[in-house]
């Protein structure tokens, strides 16, 4: 399967490359990263054929999304998804502990009202400098349903019959609530992450067969789920906290079987949930220039179809789990 292969969302007419890029690290996640690594890492990722970018508010509290626009305004033939749910206000006090490393005087306050909705959307455009974005999300609604119902998705709707977007989608950490918003029938595809991985194959319970049915594209994200599935020895974070020991283990065995067929775990992780007929796309995220040729370099990996065999003989994983094929 070709990453960089163009394929569209549900029936919107969006187009996006199966391997995407994640903004979330460029935001500053945990670690400072700057403007000018942030604009190097987004310029690998296009120069190796990525043409999907990823984005939102709540990451890096604006920074993730100012650069993606310095990146991005150069150039046209590309696809941008960001999210709403989320406002930036300014900072009452100075910053507390936060997973975001680079302070910006701002902080996320849910709103999904259909107000906040609109005005968020307006406030991302201002961010990224550009007039259009291609797909909207609604961001980790899981303590707002009904508000998200009434208020927000409506308006996404809207912007999309206005053909102001391109395509409406909700993006959350489990699977169940967005199998609720999937049978709407408003949405063109979801972003569900970590919940499809060689980890965690809970989105296959409910989310990927509804999907499937109704022709609703699915964007796979935290396919490493925080670290974990990139270096088991040396990152030992999983759902963005300390990994269990029996999740290290599992994930540390997953790397043994790769290594002995002559793949990275990574590659192996990146590949995986493409197999499934309802995945569109993988975001990956990437925080510098050596990140994002490493990721399109995983993605385009040969990977023997005994890898997946001798994983499901191991019981690492389920024998029944759609994998990838050399053929």
């Amino acid at each position: 399967m070709d990453p960089f292969e163009n394929v569209e969302l549900g029936a919107s007419g969006v187009m996006v490359t199966r391997l995407g890029m994640g903004l979330a690290p460029i935001g500053g996640l945990f670690t400072p990263v700057g403007d000018e690594a942030a604009v190097e890492a987004i310029d690998t990722a296009w120069r190796s054929g990525v043409r999907f970018f990823d984005t939102a508010p709540l990451y890096g509290a604006g920074l993730s999304e100012r650069r993606a626009g310095a990146a991005l305004r150069k150039r046209s033939d590309f696809t941008l998804s960001t999210k709403v749910g989320r406002r930036l206000v300014p900072r009452a006090g100075p910053p507390g502990p936060d997973i975001w490393a680079e302070p910006t005087g701002c902080t996320p306050v849910f709103d999904f009202t259909a107000e906040g909705t609109r005005n968020a959307f307006e406030e991302s455009l201002n961010r990224l400098g550009l007039d259009r974005i291609d797909v909207l999300h609604l961001h980790d609604p899981d303590s707002h349903f009904d508000e998200a119902l009434a208020g927000a998705l409506p308006v996404l709707a809207g912007l999309r019959k206005d053909g102001v977007i391109g395509a409406v989608s909700a993006g959350m950490n489990q699977s169940r609530m967005l199998t609720e918003f999937v049978r709407t029938g408003l949405l063109d595809c979801v972003l569900l992450a970590g919940r499809y991985s060689l980890l965690d194959q809970s989105g296959l319970a409910d989310l990927l067969p509804e999907c499937e049915r109704r022709g609703v594209s699915v964007i796979v994200g935290g396919v490493f789920n925080s670290g974990v599935l990139a270096d088991p020895w040396n990152t030992k974070i999983y759902e963005y906290r300390p990994a269990a020991p029996e999740v290290a283990a599992r994930a540390q065995a997953m790397a043994r079987l790769c290594e002995r067929h002559g793949v990275p775990l990574r590659a192996a992780a990146i590949q995986f949930p493409l197999a499934h007929p309802a995945v569109t796309s993988v975001l990956v995220g990437m925080r510098s220039a050596e990140e994002a040729a490493d990721a399109a370099a995983m993605a385009r990996l040969p990977i023997p179809d005994g890898l997946w065999r001798d994983l499901a003989n191991a019981w690492l994983l389920a024998d029944d789990v759609p994998v990838p094929s050399s053929a």
